[in-house]
């Protein structure tokens, strides 16, 4: 090895250090609100330190960061440069941000599916009596696949189609890829919500024909509550109208003496006011993380993971497992229900276990991520045998 060559990555390594859990936690529940790496922890209480001794002496350096999470966050969905980048609090204002920004004319109709996550379905019903648009819910098992389900739902009158990459409930993916093409070529623009899928697989809003892509960064990307990211195809960033102003969206932002309300040219024209510099600091470490690891890699690794807890569970002739498990057709949620026993109950006995999980979909949700070890789940399926026995 020559000495600038760059020793193999040491995953187990890495992982031992970045994720020291409470013992005996089992903890499935990526697919609701992840665990921080350590270095985010570590960089969090370092900036908390920085503010106690110093205020905002360093302001300059922390804005460098931003410009570092802004840039991740632009390789994280393949975007064409961060011009395309928005910093919002959550995916419910994202998607509020396309929804209200849109000119709309009575008549147009908007498809989703019928088992959309509500953030990704009341926005849309939000707008139906405001401006008398349709809001179609289409369901994704009515054809032989999603995408045609999806697609054979377009008429004249479709002006959008806003669906999550994988649904909360069941963790079916869809095929973004087939969409977005489809949709190009009709001319209805194609919204993702990417929550459940962001920080889990790589992603290519160019090649896949996006047009507005959001996620909160608590999920897959391991971040804090209250950022996430908003993702806008640049020819459609001057065609949203502004609902929301403030000081940080103007071109000469931070130029106080010049009275010039023009918005940026970029998307930084929908962060109407000052940065979640907690939630920056912490996000731009976990996806360091995620990048040093690489996407595909972590991608592997969660279908390892969902792969083995699904032999696991075809073991048990009382489980029944509700997600496909083809590979194309799922990414890091495996749902699924006791037979004859009450799946909110069975999740309530799991999580007083130590088996952090969610009741969902219609059965019980385990989500692990790419450093949750395969003991880790033996132990979960152990204790959920466990479990079911003491309802009985």
């Amino acid at each position: 090895m020559t000495p600038n060559a760059l020793a193999p990555l040491d995953i187990d390594a890495l992982i031992h250090a970045e994720f020291p859990q409470q013992e005996g936690l089992c903890y499935l529940n990526h697919a609701a609100v992840s665990p921080w790496p350590q270095r985010a922890a570590t960089a969090l209480a370092a900036f908390a330190q920085e503010n106690v001794v110093t205020g905002a002496y360093h302001y300059p350096a922390w804005l460098l960061i931003q410009k570092r999470l802004r840039e991740r966050l632009a390789r994280l969905v393949g975007a064409s440069s961060t011009d395309e980048i928005a910093l919002v609090k959550n995916t419910s204002e994202g998607l509020s941000l396309i929804a209200f920004g849109l000119d709309w004319r009575e008549g147009d109709e908007i498809i989703i599916s019928n088992q959309e996550f509500p953030s990704n379905r009341i926005v849309w019903q939000a707008l139906e009596e405001r401006f008398r648009v349709v809001v179609r819910q289409v369901d994704l098992h009515s054809a032989s696949t999603p995408e045609s389900a999806l697609l054979s739902a377009i008429n004249g009158r479709t002006r959008l189609l806003s669906i999550s990459s994988v649904q909360y409930g069941s963790g079916l993916q869809v095929n973004t890829h087939e969409l977005g093409q489809a949709l190009r070529a009709k001319g209805v623009l194609f919204c993702v919500d990417a929550i459940q899928s962001l920080g889990a697989r790589a992603f290519d809003v160019q090649a896949d024909g996006i047009d507005f892509l959001v996620a909160d960064g608590h999920k897959w990307m391991m971040g804090p509550e209250g950022l996430g990211v908003f993702y806008i195809r640049q020819a459609l960033i001057p065609q949203l109208m502004l609902h929301q102003y403030g000081w940080h969206m103007l071109a000469q932002r931070g130029n106080y003496d010049v009275i010039d309300n023009t918005p940026a040219s970029n998307a930084t024209r929908f962060e109407c006011g000052s940065p979640n510099l907690l939630g920056i600091v912490t996000l731009e470490q976990s996806l360091a993380l995620l990048e040093t690891i690489g996407l595909k890699k972590i991608e592997h690794m969660i279908h390892n993971n969902i792969s083995y807890l699904a032999r696991t569970l075809n073991d048990v002739s009382q489980v029944e497992i509700l997600s496909d498990l083809r590979e194309e057709r799922t990414l890091g949620i495996l749902t699924f229900t006791w037979r004859g026993l009450p799946s909110t109950e069975l999740w309530q006995r799991l999580m007083k276990a130590q088996v952090v999980c969610a009741s969902r979909g219609g059965g019980v949700r385990f989500s692990p991520h790419f450093y949750t070890s395969q003991s880790t789940l033996d132990i979960a399926c152990k204790r959920l045998i466990s479990c079911a026995e003491s309802i009985n």
